[in-house]
């Protein structure tokens, strides 16, 4: 059964069973996970897809999970299954539950659809819900061994899994990693095998080193918002400064910051 969550104005999809049969680490990171996605959707939803953000919005807990049970980058999960899917809106999706076109094969007992792919009419799986479609896609990387490779990298190493594959086999264009990496880094979703990992900063180095680079233009000091742990009162305390300073340099109107926001210092 899939529990749906309300919160913020959207509804969320929690994996297998609810979420009180999950472990309090699980049900802190799929909290944290709502909260710092919450922020980032709001400040995005005019620049970024509206049907790629909501897609993410869904389906981030089985990712989360999955990546928690397989040890697969939740950020691969998710941008395969955006790019795969067409952020939800396929044929083959909406019609089979199917996120991963994957086919039948031999060893598949389950429903099956017709769909025009490489060849006319191409066997896919059908499956009961989109759970069904996430699970076949991790025991499809986990149990082959064109894949073992990639559980050697380390797990947040989302440029290697997005090349890896490609390598491997799973896809023939050439662009996949591309725009693997590509929908990952617009979306921020690191964010998420960051989450998992208990890392503390939930936002990229290329960020960080970019922001970094800014400041040296703009000969200010500057400090990034790395977690939702990050307060303009510690971050003043940490910098010999004042909460009044820092709102008074940055025109903030109140104390409230976001992961990955600029702080000036002076």
């Amino acid at each position: 059964m899939i529990v749906v969550l309300t919160g913020c104005g959207s509804s969320r999809h929690a994996t297998s069973k609810n979420l009180s049969s999950k472990g309090e680490k699980q049900r802190l990171i799929y909290r944290e996970s709502d909260e710092i996605f919450d922020k980032f959707k709001r400040k995005n939803k005019d620049k970024l897809n509206t049907y790629t953000l909501d897609y993410i919005d869904k389906y981030k807990y089985i990712a989360l999970d999955k990546m928690v049970e397989y040890k697969i980058p939740a950020s691969i999960t998710l941008a395969q299954g955006i790019l795969e899917s067409r952020s939800g809106r396929s044929e083959l999706t909406r019609k089979a539950n199917n996120h991963f076109g994957i086919k039948c094969h031999k060893d598949w007992k389950g429903k099956k659809v017709r769909y025009d792919d490489d060849r006319r009419r191409e066997c896919f799986r059908k499956y009961k819900d989109p759970e069904g479609s996430f699970n076949d896609h991790s025991l499809f990387l986990t149990t082959r061994s064109r894949y073992e490779g990639l559980f050697r990298l380390k797990p947040d190493d989302y440029k290697g899994w997005a090349k890896g594959l490609r390598k491997a086999g799973y896809a023939t264009d050439r662009k996949y990693p591309k725009k693997l990496i590509s929908i990952i880094e617009d979306y921020h979703l690191y964010i998420f095998d960051n989450l998992v990992l208990n890392k503390d900063s939930y936002i990229s180095s290329k960020e960080i080193n970019k922001a970094k680079e800014e400041d040296k233009q703009n000969k200010k000091r500057l400090y990034i918002v790395v977690s939702t742990g990050d307060t303009l009162y510690s971050i003043a305390r940490n910098n010999n400064t004042t909460v009044e300073k820092l709102k008074r340099i940055n025109n903030l109107k109140d104390n409230n910051i976001n992961v990955g926001q600029k702080i000036f210092l002076k």
